[in-house]
């Protein structure tokens, strides 16, 4: 099961500011007036080699006629259900209001693993402050600074005891998995019907699976592959107006669990933020993807021209990872569907390729040599020799004597060499760089 780790609490009590900091990318607007966050944001953090997926919720307002803190409310709730842990955050300059009171018999009553956060506390009497919280009925307090991050390390240090270390999902063999993803009403669960249709002897629930997620094994003309499938499985009656929200919830686990997403989109519609919100969550997650433009059946110009007009907006959207194959399928028609299916077993197989340490030294070494990086501070750099690392995703360590001068836009050209040179289409590429 993947780890999500959620922040919950009222408005303005630094939730996006600590999501910042464990995320380390300024994702969250932070502002000091409340109800800025309403859209979700979802990110990777790690700590003592332990990686969790983190979701910064709106802030939660009890009994508001509000819509956005109506929907803020329904969305705090949806997060506990599905978050591994909770960290319920309070203002220490405020101490304890009526709507902390309200967050925390949440709480309690969800009987999830949460941890009171005490933030703002960022001198010794202030933190001695914190302790006025043990009145919520809590075991500890953890005061921190997300400003300046003191006391995040003691907290992670016992977040991580909570969370388990995923186990590899034995699904009888390597067989690819594919996870279909997306926003609501895209065709998500129509091309899984398509696909395992009514011959039910191709479908097999591996056991021992998370209660939200099925395997469905696909092994007919010619293809043979897992549906990561969690669609339908979980409660819906807290979603209503969340929907979005809902979806991008579950699209979470279905990622972590992948090896390739089919990211479904809206051929009526154009690359929504909550598509590229998902397409981020892929490709932080080094996951293989391929982007299927649906319901082609209903556009009307299908000409040569729009194909490339529309197939462009998608790749100026998901830069600087353009290198992503973009099919138009009609899943009632069963239009592509087949050729999107040969397309995601191709990416799969470009994720599992392996380049040996002589053959990328031949290759990019030269190319290096003509394009050397810039020198810094009058300090030359020189690449030495490059390998590839054994992870399951493709990731590439450079070699050097000053690994710290090279900068992004060396980063990317040897990454567009390497593309150059092998097929690595749909599938992110991580280059390191390590002192020789």
């Amino acid at each position: 099961m993947s780890n999500i780790v959620a922040l919950v609490g009222r408005p303005n009590v630094g939730k996006s500011t600590l999501f910042n900091r464990l995320t380390k990318r300024r994702m969250a607007i932070v502002d000091p007036t409340a109800g800025v966050t309403r859209d979700r944001h979802y990110g990777k953090s790690d700590w003592n080699g332990l990686e969790f997926s983190l979701i910064d919720t709106g802030g939660y307002v009890a009994g508001s006629e509000d819509v956005f803190e109506q929907q803020i409310r329904e969305q705090v709730e949806i997060a506990l259900e599905e978050a591994s842990v909770v960290l319920f955050m309070v203002d220490v300059m405020e101490g304890i209001t009526p709507l902390d009171e309200e967050v925390a018999n949440m709480l309690r009553r969800s009987g999830k693993n949460y941890f009171l956060v005490v933030n703002k506390a960022d001198n010794h009497m202030l933190i001695a402050q914190a302790n006025v919280f043990y009145e919520l009925g809590v075991d500890a307090v953890y005061p921190v600074s997300s400003i300046n991050g003191s006391g995040t390390g003691d907290l992670l240090d016992e977040v991580v005891k909570v969370l388990k270390i995923a186990p590899a999902e034995d699904t009888g063999a390597d067989i690819p998995r594919f996870a279909v993803i997306g926003r609501p009403n895209v065709g998500k669960s129509s091309l899984i019907n398509t696909l395992l249709g009514t011959e039910r002897n191709i479908v097999t629930d591996i056991p021992g699976t998370t209660r939200d997620t099925i395997y469905s094994h696909y092994n007919r003309y010619g293809f043979d592959f897992y549906l990561v499938d969690t669609a339908g499985l979980r409660k819906k009656g807290k979603v209503r107006e969340n929907i979005e929200f809902y979806s991008v919830m579950r699209s979470v686990r279905a990622i972590e669990l992948a090896d390739v997403c089919l990211l479904m989109v809206d051929a009526t519609m154009p690359f929504e933020s909550q598509d590229l919100n998902i397409f981020g969550l892929a490709a932080r997650n080094n996951k293989g993807i391929v982007i299927l433009v649906n319901k082609w059946d209903l556009v009307d110009n299908k000409d040569k021209d729009s194909v490339k007009l529309l197939e462009q907006q998608i790749r100026e959207r998901i830069a600087p990872l353009t290198d992503i194959p973009i099919i138009f399928t009609s899943v009632t028609t069963k239009q592509r569907v087949f050729k999107a299916m040969e397309t995601a077993l191709e990416v799969y197989r470009n994720r599992q390729q392996k380049i040996s340490t002589s053959k990328l030294n031949q290759v990019l070494l030269p190319i290096i040599e003509k394009h050397p990086p810039p020198a810094l501070k009058g300090k030359y750099i020189k690449i030495k020799y490059i390998t590839q690392l054994p992870t399951h995703y493709p990731s590439f360590a450079f070699f050097c004597n000053l690994p710290q001068y090279i900068k992004e836009p060396y980063m990317r050209f040897l990454e567009n060499q390497i593309r150059k040179q092998w097929n690595f289409s749909g599938v992110p590429i991580k280059v390191y760089f390590r002192k020789k």
